[in-house]
């Protein structure tokens, strides 16, 4: 299962994806927000459950490469939330691309062509976002997306301890309908 966009293939995880994922992964300003994969059991098990879940759901995190260039720059994609909150069962869209593609929009575009795979070929009613609350550049991209934000949805993420920093997390959410009104 593959989606294009103007400048992005969306594809599943090969291989060689493990050693680039794992320098990303490694880079701290990449997982300043987001939990870093304790080592290369953790990645290998994290690209693992990816793959996993296309089997499972027909969908999933995509791995991202850059049109007419070779190599991973990051992912997109949606996936069942994997935790109990007020607002699960969910599906998730989330991102995370290479400091180097950051400022280019690949996020923004990625994301739209996830959305529209979720509301059109899975018939989503509402598509999930979840961020550290100072995360502003994910919080961006979820506003250009068109994604609300009640402050009252806001959570305890419940996989993290009570004195991780990023434990607090916004919740945005897109419905089908407010998504078709943007068409």
């Amino acid at each position: 299962m593959e989606l294009r966009t103007q400048r992005l293939l969306m594809r599943e995880w090969k291989d060689e994806d493990v050693e680039p994922f794992a320098r990303m992964n490694d880079d701290p300003r990449v997982v300043k927000y987001v939990a870093r994969l304790p080592g290369r059991s953790a990645i290998d098990a994290w690209i693992n459950a990816q793959r996993d879940h296309f089997r499972k759901h027909g969908y999933g995190l995509w791995a991202l490469e850059e049109v007419g260039t070779v190599g991973l720059i990051g992912y997109c994609g949606l996936v069942n939330v994997p935790y109990h909150a007020h607002f699960t069962p969910a599906v998730e869209i989330a991102w995370r691309l290479h400091p180097d593609c950051w400022g280019r929009g690949y996020a923004t575009e990625a994301a739209v062509a996830a959305l529209a795979f979720g509301f059109r070929n899975l018939e989503l009613k509402q598509i999930v976002a979840n961020a550290a609350v100072d995360n502003v550049d994910s919080r961006r991209v979820m506003d250009r997306l068109g994604m609300s934000h009640d402050p009252e949805d806001d959570f305890d993420h419940p996989l993290k301890s009570i004195a991780d920093p990023l434990r607090r997390q916004v919740l945005y959410r897109l419905t089908y309908q407010d998504w078709g009104r943007k068409l």
